[in-house]
């Protein structure tokens, strides 16, 4: 096969499944994985894909999503968010108050939080809040405002209220990140009341997964370097990685489970 041939293949795949591995390429190709890194290096430089720590994804259009009714008892939990919200979790303190994101990875991080100490969690999704009455060693505040059908709430009452706060850390989340353009989301509703709490936070922390990494959504919210750390999984775009690094933030890749 010509490797011409090969990387219309390969972006074929990319195509289909968003994705493709280097274990992948290897496998069905028989060629070295320093040969599949040059194919995806070659695709990356044509604009055709974008590489990863184990392989590429496909490069996607700007986001313009609306907030949609999450199903939280239903929804699926892929490896990538479990992984990033334990090691989130652990973040935490004796004593501390943080703001927990009202995003999946919000919801998924419930299930880690620490039982063994004391400490404030802020939300503003009735889900969660719903979720964290269960929890005896809390205290829990809901910031209140017209309820959004995803069952969050940040609009100008809501920001309102997290402005009379400060908090110890605040879990931050969105819909793309990338070095140049930082952090964005869908709405401008979203980005004014995260903008609130990055502000009144000291120490602040971007949960994120890989496939939202090079992305660039409609509304910006901040500079990458406003976060002290980013969380993020094995899929994460190289490039996008180092140049973070590059700006002075801490950024932990959690392990893919074995």
């Amino acid at each position: 096969m010509f490797m011409e041939e090969r990387h219309q293949e390969i972006l074929d795949t990319i195509k289909t499944n968003g994705k493709i591995t280097i274990a992948e390429i290897t496998s069905k190709y028989g060629i070295s994985d320093e040969s599949a890194r040059r194919d995806l290096r070659l695709l990356e430089q044509k604009g055709d894909c974008k590489r990863t720590h184990g392989g590429a994804i496909s490069i996607r259009q700007v986001s313009v999503i609306p907030p949609v009714n999450r199903d939280f008892d239903n929804m699926p939990i892929f490896d990538h968010y479990r992984e990033i919200s334990r090691a989130a979790a652990a973040k935490i303190r004796q004593n501390d108050t943080i703001y927990l994101t009202s995003g999946s990875l919000g919801h998924i991080m419930v299930s880690f939080l620490p039982r063994d100490i004391h400490y404030t969690v802020v939300v503003n999704s009735v889900d969660i809040g719903k979720e964290l009455r269960s929890f005896d060693h809390i205290d829990v505040y809901i910031a209140g405002g017209k309820m959004r059908q995803s069952g969050s709430l940040v609009d100008s009452l809501a920001n309102e209220f997290v402005s009379r706060l400060h908090f110890d850390l605040c879990f931050i989340t969105g819909a793309g990140l990338t070095a140049a353009f930082g952090l964005s989301n869908g709405t401008d509703e979203t980005a004014t009341f995260q903008r609130t709490v990055i502000k009144n936070s000291r120490k602040r922390c971007l949960v994120i997964p890989s496939s939202k990494i090079g992305v660039d959504s409609f509304i910006k919210v901040c500079d990458v370097d406003a976060f002290d750390s980013i969380i993020t999984d094995w899929d994460c775009v190289e490039d996008q990685i180092a140049a973070m690094e590059e700006k002075g933030v801490e950024v932990t890749v959690v392990e893919e489970p074995k």
